[in-house]
């Protein structure tokens, strides 16, 4: 029967957004509360870019109804914490607001994200250890303080740097919280009776699938609102301070109870006892995958880390030739297969999810790659068939270099600029869709 009372914490989270992100749009329109399109954004239309004011009031609603539920008295009974949490998303919210309406700098909205952390560790929400068995110090409060402040901004961004497709951030967001919520509940009402340490965890978790869900019917393709930063940063924050609780303050040592220390993997092993520290990443795979490209091009382009680009994951998929629905779709299934496969550790013996993530991550492959081999077979077919059926420009759509090549006469020999000119056409159209 606990469960009811979680599934009223998201109801009230999802019924709360969804409102106000009707009301949103509908004000959005009204006064023209819309920014011009650039030259990275992927949709065509002008589009309100304020959902994320939504989802922080769905979230304050959940937080003030979770306040007069008894099941919940202890993770009221610190206020600190849940305060924090709120004042973190509320600053974090007005930096991406402003953001969406002025394009702060990046030096700025960096710095509200320190602060909005900063804010976070001040009450308690910090890694004092890693929950590895026999629990490992992290080392002086200090560095518990950078670790803790690093992480928190690194989820946010990475989160950020996704939000680029109708539905991507909701959607990832949704799976990837609804797995850490299982693993919280099924730890602390299971048959390993952990204690009540995953209580604000699971809340948060809670909290925000519901803000997903209430915001998703909107955001779906084609989108009529959009999260922006603020609704990005904040779902960042948020999954940030769920790990990060749960990471602080449960002893894995309690998960192993009885087991066999010689079998080290599986339901009956050691292994569900790294689930705090596996789970997070593993939820985190394509987002953090995505962020990590993305500081690593732009710093060897000379570039800074947090400028703007349309080189992300997202953007390559869409070039590979996916449509809008199928490359979020892809996004959604590398998500779900890595925090299913981790969760199975908990219920099976390894060789169980182990088997399913490789068939998962091949499936995932096989549909990620699937149009560049449509279109290798299309070029073949072209290049095979009948010149003068085909006709010149057939074969140039599908032969970059015979499309650059006809650009220049042949009686004339190419200069240096006229060999840079045809290789910058050829990337252009390799890189179109």
């Amino acid at each position: 029967m606990r469960i009811i009372f979680y599934l009223l914490v998201v109801g009230v989270s999802a019924g709360v957004t969804f409102g106000f992100a009707v009301l949103i749009y509908k004000l959005s329109h009204k006064y023209r509360l819309y920014p011009k399109i650039r030259a990275r954004d992927v949709h065509t239309r002008p589009t309100p870019r304020l959902g994320g004011i939504a989802m922080f009031l769905g979230v304050l609603a959940a937080f003030a109804v979770g306040s007069f539920l008894p099941q919940l008295d202890l993770v009221y009974a610190r206020p600190g914490p849940l305060l924090a949490i709120l004042g973190a998303a509320l600053l974090i919210v007005l930096i991406g607001v402003a953001d969406d309406i002025w394009d702060l700098d990046w030096l700025t909205k960096l710095a509200g994200q320190i602060i909005a952390a900063g804010l976070l560790v001040w009450q308690g929400v910090q890694i004092a250890s890693i929950p590895l068995p026999g629990l490992v110090a992290v080392g002086s409060p200090l560095m518990s303080l950078v670790i803790t402040v690093f992480l928190i901004v690194l989820v946010m961004n990475a989160i950020n740097f996704i939000d680029g497709l109708d539905g991507l951030v909701a959607g990832v967001a949704l799976i990837a919280n609804s797995a850490f919520f299982i693993y919280c509940y099924v730890i602390q009402y299971g048959p390993t009776e952990q204690s009540n340490y995953f209580n604000l965890a699971q809340f948060i978790a809670a909290v925000l699938v519901g803000a997903c869900l209430g915001f998703l019917p909107l955001n779906w393709h084609p989108a009529k609102l959009f999260m922006g930063d603020a609704g990005a940063l904040l779902v960042g924050l948020l999954m940030a301070a769920s790990t990060v609780a749960v990471t602080g303050d449960i002893n894995p040592d309690r998960l192993l109870g009885g087991s066999d220390p010689d079998d080290l993997l599986g339901a009956s092993g050691l292994l569900p006892a790294y689930i705090p520290v596996l789970l997070p990443f593993a939820v985190l795979t394509v987002p953090l995958l995505d962020f990590g490209l993305a500081i690593l091009r732009r710093l060897r382009a000379g570039k800074s880390p947090f400028s703007a680009d349309r080189k992300h994951l997202h953007h390559r998929l869409l070039d590979m030739g996916h449509s809008h629905l199928h490359a979020v779709l892809i996004f959604y299934a590398w998500t779900a297969v890595a925090s299913t496969g981790t969760l199975l550790f908990l219920f099976f013996d390894w060789w169980w999810p182990v088997v399913f993530t490789i068939v998962g991550l091949l499936v995932c492959t096989i549909l990620t790659l699937a149009p560049l081999s449509r279109r290798k077979a299309a070029e073949s077919a072209a290049q095979s068939a009948d010149p003068d059926a085909a006709g010149d420009a057939g074969l140039a759509s599908f032969d970059g270099l015979d499309a650059a090549a006809d650009e220049f006469d042949p009686e004339e020999e190419p200069s240096d600029a006229d060999a840079e000119v045809a290789l910058d056409r050829l990337h252009e159209k390799e890189a179109s869709p």
